[in-house]
Protein backbone atom coordinates (compact mmCIF):
# COMPACT_ATOMS: atom_id res chain seq x y z
CA UNK A 1 0.00 0.00 0.00
CA UNK A 2 2.51 2.01 0.51
CA UNK A 3 4.66 1.62 -2.26
CA UNK A 4 1.80 2.11 -4.36
CA UNK A 5 1.05 5.41 -2.11
CA UNK A 6 4.86 6.51 -3.22
CA UNK A 7 5.07 5.36 -6.76
CA UNK A 8 1.94 7.73 -7.26
CA UNK A 9 3.42 9.98 -5.69
CA UNK A 10 6.33 9.88 -7.98
CA UNK A 11 4.10 9.79 -11.20
CA UNK A 12 2.53 12.74 -9.95
CA UNK A 13 5.99 14.83 -9.05
CA UNK A 14 7.47 13.58 -12.84
CA UNK A 15 4.52 15.48 -13.98
CA UNK A 16 4.76 18.42 -12.38
CA UNK A 17 8.46 18.52 -13.28
CA UNK A 18 8.30 17.51 -16.91
CA UNK A 19 5.77 20.57 -16.94
CA UNK A 20 7.44 22.74 -15.26
CA UNK A 21 10.78 21.93 -17.47
CA UNK A 22 8.08 22.54 -20.82
CA UNK A 23 7.17 25.67 -19.64
CA UNK A 24 10.37 27.07 -18.43
CA UNK A 25 11.45 26.46 -22.03
CA UNK A 26 9.10 28.58 -24.08
CA UNK A 27 9.90 32.30 -24.12
CA UNK A 28 7.93 34.89 -23.90
CA UNK A 29 7.52 38.56 -24.98
CA UNK A 30 5.86 42.11 -24.08
CA UNK A 31 2.59 42.65 -26.40
CA UNK A 32 3.51 46.42 -27.53
CA UNK A 33 3.48 48.91 -24.79
CA UNK A 34 0.97 46.67 -22.78
CA UNK A 35 0.94 44.90 -19.49
CA UNK A 36 0.65 41.49 -21.55
CA UNK A 37 3.76 38.90 -21.69
CA UNK A 38 2.76 36.69 -25.02
CA UNK A 39 4.55 33.48 -26.11
CA UNK A 40 7.13 33.83 -28.91
CA UNK A 41 5.40 30.94 -30.24
CA UNK A 42 1.43 31.40 -31.07
CA UNK A 43 -1.18 29.41 -32.06
CA UNK A 44 -2.36 29.92 -35.79
CA UNK A 45 -5.78 28.31 -35.65
CA UNK A 46 -7.00 28.96 -39.61
CA UNK A 47 -7.08 25.10 -40.38
CA UNK A 48 -9.85 24.61 -37.40
CA UNK A 49 -13.17 23.97 -39.54
CA UNK A 50 -11.44 22.93 -42.69
CA UNK A 51 -8.52 20.26 -42.33
CA UNK A 52 -9.02 20.13 -38.36
CA UNK A 53 -12.39 18.77 -36.28
CA UNK A 54 -13.65 20.32 -33.42
CA UNK A 55 -12.17 17.27 -31.51
CA UNK A 56 -8.65 17.99 -33.39
CA UNK A 57 -8.89 21.90 -32.59
CA UNK A 58 -9.40 21.05 -28.60
CA UNK A 59 -6.44 18.68 -28.62
CA UNK A 60 -4.42 21.10 -30.39
CA UNK A 61 -5.27 24.44 -27.99
CA UNK A 62 -4.87 22.01 -25.34
CA UNK A 63 -1.45 20.20 -26.28
CA UNK A 64 -0.18 23.97 -27.22
CA UNK A 65 -0.93 25.45 -23.63
CA UNK A 66 0.67 22.27 -21.80
CA UNK A 67 3.20 23.58 -23.53
CA UNK A 68 3.77 27.02 -22.64
CA UNK A 69 1.85 28.75 -25.98
CA UNK A 70 -0.30 31.22 -24.17
CA UNK A 71 -1.82 33.09 -27.17
CA UNK A 72 -4.12 32.15 -29.89
CA UNK A 73 -4.65 33.71 -32.85
CA UNK A 74 -8.11 33.87 -35.18
CA UNK A 75 -9.74 35.55 -37.13
CA UNK A 76 -13.99 35.91 -38.19
CA UNK A 77 -13.21 34.79 -41.62
CA UNK A 78 -11.41 31.50 -40.85
CA UNK A 79 -11.22 28.40 -41.77
CA UNK A 80 -9.04 28.93 -44.68
CA UNK A 81 -9.46 28.91 -47.77
CA UNK A 82 -12.22 31.29 -46.72
CA UNK A 83 -16.10 30.20 -47.76
CA UNK A 84 -19.53 30.77 -46.15
CA UNK A 85 -20.08 27.39 -45.24
CA UNK A 86 -17.33 27.29 -42.81
CA UNK A 87 -17.31 31.05 -42.62
CA UNK A 88 -16.83 31.63 -38.52
CA UNK A 89 -15.80 27.27 -37.59
CA UNK A 90 -12.49 28.36 -36.58
CA UNK A 91 -13.86 30.98 -33.62
CA UNK A 92 -16.88 28.47 -32.93
CA UNK A 93 -14.41 25.73 -31.55
CA UNK A 94 -12.20 27.84 -29.97
CA UNK A 95 -15.13 28.64 -27.93
CA UNK A 96 -16.45 25.87 -27.53
CA UNK A 97 -12.77 24.42 -25.92
CA UNK A 98 -13.02 28.12 -23.66
CA UNK A 99 -16.49 26.87 -22.22
CA UNK A 100 -14.37 24.11 -20.81
CA UNK A 101 -11.34 25.63 -19.86
CA UNK A 102 -12.29 28.40 -17.85
CA UNK A 103 -9.12 29.99 -16.41
CA UNK A 104 -9.37 32.61 -19.11
CA UNK A 105 -6.81 34.68 -18.08
CA UNK A 106 -4.40 32.00 -18.74
CA UNK A 107 -4.26 31.99 -22.42
CA UNK A 108 -4.25 35.68 -24.38
CA UNK A 109 -6.76 35.49 -27.77
CA UNK A 110 -6.17 37.23 -30.91
CA UNK A 111 -8.76 37.56 -33.53
CA UNK A 112 -9.42 40.02 -36.51
CA UNK A 113 -12.45 42.01 -38.08
CA UNK A 114 -12.28 41.05 -41.80
CA UNK A 115 -11.47 44.10 -44.60
CA UNK A 116 -13.76 44.83 -47.33
CA UNK A 117 -14.79 41.89 -50.11
CA UNK A 118 -15.79 39.03 -48.13
CA UNK A 119 -19.99 39.80 -49.69
CA UNK A 120 -21.61 36.68 -47.40
CA UNK A 121 -20.21 38.28 -43.64
CA UNK A 122 -22.89 41.10 -42.73
CA UNK A 123 -23.89 41.18 -46.02
CA UNK A 124 -20.74 43.05 -47.49
CA UNK A 125 -17.64 43.48 -45.18
CA UNK A 126 -16.44 47.23 -44.51
CA UNK A 127 -14.23 48.70 -41.86
CA UNK A 128 -16.64 51.58 -40.88
CA UNK A 129 -17.54 52.44 -37.28
CA UNK A 130 -20.92 49.86 -37.58
CA UNK A 131 -19.34 46.78 -39.10
CA UNK A 132 -16.53 47.06 -36.52
CA UNK A 133 -18.67 47.15 -33.85
CA UNK A 134 -21.19 44.23 -35.64
CA UNK A 135 -17.69 41.84 -35.71
CA UNK A 136 -16.56 42.06 -32.31
CA UNK A 137 -19.84 41.50 -30.70
CA UNK A 138 -20.55 38.20 -33.09
CA UNK A 139 -16.73 36.98 -32.21
CA UNK A 140 -17.34 37.28 -28.18
CA UNK A 141 -20.39 34.99 -28.79
CA UNK A 142 -18.68 32.39 -31.01
CA UNK A 143 -15.48 32.78 -28.51
CA UNK A 144 -17.56 32.44 -25.58
CA UNK A 145 -15.84 34.94 -24.15
CA UNK A 146 -16.47 38.84 -22.34
CA UNK A 147 -13.74 40.31 -23.74
CA UNK A 148 -10.87 40.14 -26.48
CA UNK A 149 -7.55 40.67 -25.48
CA UNK A 150 -6.03 41.53 -29.29
CA UNK A 151 -8.48 43.09 -32.44
CA UNK A 152 -6.91 43.35 -35.54
CA UNK A 153 -7.71 45.21 -38.88
CA UNK A 154 -7.36 41.72 -41.20
CA UNK A 155 -6.40 43.95 -44.13
CA UNK A 156 -7.00 47.34 -44.87
CA UNK A 157 -10.20 49.00 -46.63
CA UNK A 158 -8.10 51.30 -48.87
CA UNK A 159 -6.83 49.70 -52.22
CA UNK A 160 -3.12 48.91 -51.71
CA UNK A 161 -0.49 46.16 -52.25
CA UNK A 162 -0.71 43.73 -49.58
CA UNK A 163 -1.46 39.72 -49.92
CA UNK A 164 2.00 39.50 -52.34
CA UNK A 165 0.59 42.40 -54.88
CA UNK A 166 4.15 44.02 -56.07
CA UNK A 167 4.27 47.58 -56.84
CA UNK A 168 2.25 50.59 -56.21
CA UNK A 169 -0.40 51.74 -58.58
CA UNK A 170 -2.23 54.86 -57.29
CA UNK A 171 -5.67 55.27 -55.86
CA UNK A 172 -7.58 57.65 -54.65
CA UNK A 173 -10.42 54.81 -53.36
CA UNK A 174 -9.46 55.35 -49.74
CA UNK A 175 -13.03 53.37 -48.33
CA UNK A 176 -13.90 54.32 -44.90
CA UNK A 177 -10.86 56.22 -43.49
CA UNK A 178 -9.13 54.90 -40.98
CA UNK A 179 -10.22 56.83 -38.13
CA UNK A 180 -13.51 56.02 -38.33
CA UNK A 181 -11.78 52.36 -38.26
CA UNK A 182 -9.62 53.29 -35.23
CA UNK A 183 -13.15 55.16 -33.23
CA UNK A 184 -14.74 52.00 -33.91
CA UNK A 185 -12.32 50.16 -32.34
CA UNK A 186 -11.88 53.12 -29.50
CA UNK A 187 -15.68 52.40 -28.66
CA UNK A 188 -14.71 48.58 -28.11
CA UNK A 189 -11.97 49.34 -25.56
CA UNK A 190 -14.05 51.59 -23.74
CA UNK A 191 -17.01 49.42 -23.73
CA UNK A 192 -14.58 46.37 -22.36
CA UNK A 193 -15.28 44.40 -25.08
CA UNK A 194 -11.41 44.15 -26.58
CA UNK A 195 -7.79 45.05 -24.47
CA UNK A 196 -5.85 46.43 -26.94
CA UNK A 197 -5.51 46.69 -30.99
CA UNK A 198 -3.39 45.68 -34.16
CA UNK A 199 -3.46 45.80 -37.88
CA UNK A 200 -2.43 42.97 -40.56
CA UNK A 201 -1.41 43.03 -43.93
CA UNK A 202 -0.38 47.02 -43.39
CA UNK A 203 1.97 49.18 -45.35
CA UNK A 204 4.58 51.26 -44.01
CA UNK A 205 2.21 53.94 -44.41
CA UNK A 206 -1.10 52.73 -43.43
CA UNK A 207 0.73 51.69 -39.77
CA UNK A 208 2.16 55.61 -39.62
CA UNK A 209 -1.61 56.61 -40.17
CA UNK A 210 -2.77 54.44 -37.45
CA UNK A 211 0.07 55.64 -35.06
CA UNK A 212 -0.63 59.57 -36.17
CA UNK A 213 -4.29 59.27 -35.51
CA UNK A 214 -3.58 57.65 -32.21
CA UNK A 215 -1.58 60.96 -31.09
CA UNK A 216 -3.17 63.62 -32.57
CA UNK A 217 -6.72 61.99 -32.24
CA UNK A 218 -6.05 60.83 -28.30
CA UNK A 219 -7.51 57.34 -30.03
CA UNK A 220 -5.89 54.26 -29.17
CA UNK A 221 -2.45 52.91 -30.09
CA UNK A 222 -1.67 49.94 -32.05
CA UNK A 223 0.42 47.28 -30.43
CA UNK A 224 1.13 44.90 -33.10
CA UNK A 225 1.74 44.16 -37.28
CA UNK A 226 0.60 40.48 -38.17
CA UNK A 227 2.39 40.30 -41.71
CA UNK A 228 3.98 37.62 -43.40
CA UNK A 229 7.69 36.78 -42.62
CA UNK A 230 9.93 33.71 -43.34
CA UNK A 231 12.94 32.92 -44.63
CA UNK A 232 10.61 33.26 -48.38
CA UNK A 233 9.47 36.79 -47.83
CA UNK A 234 11.90 39.21 -45.59
CA UNK A 235 9.76 42.31 -47.10
CA UNK A 236 8.93 43.16 -43.72
CA UNK A 237 12.42 44.23 -43.17
CA UNK A 238 13.04 46.85 -45.47
CA UNK A 239 10.58 49.35 -44.07
CA UNK A 240 8.33 48.37 -41.21
CA UNK A 241 10.91 46.53 -39.15
CA UNK A 242 12.31 50.12 -38.21
CA UNK A 243 8.87 51.05 -37.41
CA UNK A 244 8.74 47.76 -34.86
CA UNK A 245 11.59 49.25 -33.35
CA UNK A 246 10.98 52.66 -32.92
CA UNK A 247 7.65 52.15 -32.03
CA UNK A 248 7.49 49.52 -30.14
CA UNK A 249 5.20 47.68 -32.27
CA UNK A 250 5.88 44.14 -32.63
CA UNK A 251 5.44 41.57 -35.56
CA UNK A 252 3.24 38.78 -35.10
CA UNK A 253 4.93 36.52 -38.02
CA UNK A 254 2.46 34.80 -40.04
CA UNK A 255 2.94 31.81 -43.22
CA UNK A 256 6.65 31.65 -41.12
CA UNK A 257 6.62 28.22 -43.03
CA UNK A 258 5.83 29.72 -46.29
CA UNK A 259 2.50 27.84 -45.93
CA UNK A 260 4.49 24.65 -45.30
CA UNK A 261 6.89 25.20 -48.37
CA UNK A 262 9.83 25.63 -45.88
CA UNK A 263 9.13 21.35 -43.82
CA UNK A 264 10.80 20.91 -47.50
CA UNK A 265 7.98 18.20 -47.79
CA UNK A 266 6.97 19.70 -51.32
CA UNK A 267 10.52 19.81 -52.73
CA UNK A 268 9.97 15.70 -54.18
CA UNK A 269 6.37 15.82 -54.36
CA UNK A 270 3.05 17.53 -53.44
CA UNK A 271 1.10 15.71 -50.73
CA UNK A 272 -2.41 15.63 -51.93
CA UNK A 273 -3.45 16.61 -48.27
CA UNK A 274 -1.03 19.41 -47.31
CA UNK A 275 -2.39 23.15 -47.32
CA UNK A 276 -0.85 23.40 -50.76
CA UNK A 277 -1.92 20.31 -52.15
CA UNK A 278 -5.37 21.22 -51.99
CA UNK A 279 -5.50 24.98 -51.58
CA UNK A 280 -2.29 25.96 -53.65
CA UNK A 281 -4.98 27.73 -56.07
CA UNK A 282 -5.08 30.58 -53.18
CA UNK A 283 -1.58 30.77 -52.32
CA UNK A 284 0.11 30.60 -55.56
CA UNK A 285 3.30 33.02 -54.75
CA UNK A 286 4.70 29.81 -52.79
CA UNK A 287 4.75 27.24 -55.59
CA UNK A 288 6.68 29.41 -57.88
CA UNK A 289 10.18 27.80 -59.03
CA UNK A 290 12.32 30.42 -57.24
CA UNK A 291 10.59 29.25 -54.23
CA UNK A 292 11.69 25.94 -55.03
CA UNK A 293 15.25 26.77 -55.63
CA UNK A 294 15.70 28.90 -52.24
CA UNK A 295 13.64 26.12 -50.55
CA UNK A 296 16.31 23.65 -51.38
CA UNK A 297 19.51 25.82 -50.57
CA UNK A 298 17.95 26.25 -47.41
CA UNK A 299 17.16 22.35 -47.04
CA UNK A 300 20.55 22.02 -48.14
CA UNK A 301 21.76 23.96 -44.58
CA UNK A 302 19.61 22.26 -42.53
CA UNK A 303 21.16 18.85 -43.38
CA UNK A 304 24.36 20.23 -43.19
CA UNK A 305 24.00 21.58 -39.38
CA UNK A 306 21.54 18.34 -38.68
CA UNK A 307 18.83 20.23 -37.55
CA UNK A 308 15.18 20.26 -39.27
CA UNK A 309 14.77 22.51 -42.29
CA UNK A 310 10.99 23.31 -40.27
CA UNK A 311 13.07 24.12 -37.00
CA UNK A 312 15.51 26.31 -38.93
CA UNK A 313 12.85 28.44 -40.53
CA UNK A 314 11.06 28.81 -37.22
CA UNK A 315 14.27 29.47 -35.84
CA UNK A 316 15.37 32.18 -37.71
CA UNK A 317 11.64 34.03 -37.17
CA UNK A 318 11.99 33.51 -33.49
CA UNK A 319 15.95 35.39 -33.54
CA UNK A 320 14.49 38.82 -35.14
CA UNK A 321 14.62 41.34 -32.42
CA UNK A 322 11.16 42.85 -34.02
CA UNK A 323 9.26 40.01 -33.64
CA UNK A 324 7.07 39.76 -30.67
CA UNK A 325 5.15 36.36 -31.75
CA UNK A 326 5.45 33.61 -34.58
CA UNK A 327 2.14 32.33 -35.70
CA UNK A 328 3.06 28.52 -36.49
CA UNK A 329 -0.19 26.27 -38.21
CA UNK A 330 -0.16 22.90 -37.88
CA UNK A 331 -3.04 20.12 -38.77
CA UNK A 332 -1.58 17.48 -36.48
CA UNK A 333 -0.22 16.87 -33.14
CA UNK A 334 2.94 15.99 -34.10
CA UNK A 335 3.79 18.97 -36.80
CA UNK A 336 2.54 20.97 -33.59
CA UNK A 337 5.08 19.68 -31.14
CA UNK A 338 8.18 19.80 -34.09
CA UNK A 339 7.03 23.80 -34.13
CA UNK A 340 6.46 24.21 -30.64
CA UNK A 341 10.43 22.46 -30.34
CA UNK A 342 11.26 25.67 -32.74
CA UNK A 343 12.00 27.82 -29.50
CA UNK A 344 15.22 25.43 -28.27
CA UNK A 345 16.89 25.69 -31.28
CA UNK A 346 19.65 28.50 -31.19
CA UNK A 347 21.17 29.67 -34.91
CA UNK A 348 24.80 30.40 -34.90
CA UNK A 349 26.22 33.03 -36.88
CA UNK A 350 27.25 30.98 -39.43
CA UNK A 351 24.14 29.87 -40.20
CA UNK A 352 22.98 32.93 -39.89
CA UNK A 353 25.30 34.21 -42.37
CA UNK A 354 24.36 30.76 -45.10
CA UNK A 355 21.02 31.82 -45.02
CA UNK A 356 21.47 35.58 -45.82
CA UNK A 357 23.60 34.55 -48.72
CA UNK A 358 20.78 32.55 -49.90
CA UNK A 359 18.31 35.69 -49.11
CA UNK A 360 21.13 37.80 -51.60
CA UNK A 361 20.77 35.71 -54.24
CA UNK A 362 17.07 34.73 -54.07
CA UNK A 363 15.57 37.20 -52.46
CA UNK A 364 11.63 36.92 -51.17
CA UNK A 365 10.54 34.45 -53.80
CA UNK A 366 7.36 34.65 -51.44
CA UNK A 367 6.47 38.42 -51.43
Amino acid sequence: FFIEIYILNEFIYTIIIIKCCLEVNMKYRKLGNTNLDVSLICLGTMSFGEQNTEKEAHEQLTFALDHGVNFIDTAEMYAIPPKEATQGLTEKFIGSWIKKNLNRDKYIIATKVAGPGMEYIRGGTTLSRKHVTQAINTSLKRLNTDYIDLYQVHWPERKSNYFGKLGYTQSEDIGVAIEETLSGLDDAIKAGKIRHIGVSNETPWGVHEYLKLAEYKSLPKIQTIQNPYSLLNRIYEIGLAEISYRENVGLLAYSPLGFGVLTGKYLSEMPSKSRLGLFGEWFTRYSNEKCHEATSKYQTIAQKYNISLCQMALAFVNSRPFVTSNIIGATTIEQLKENIESIDVNLCEEIIDEINNIHDDIPNPAP
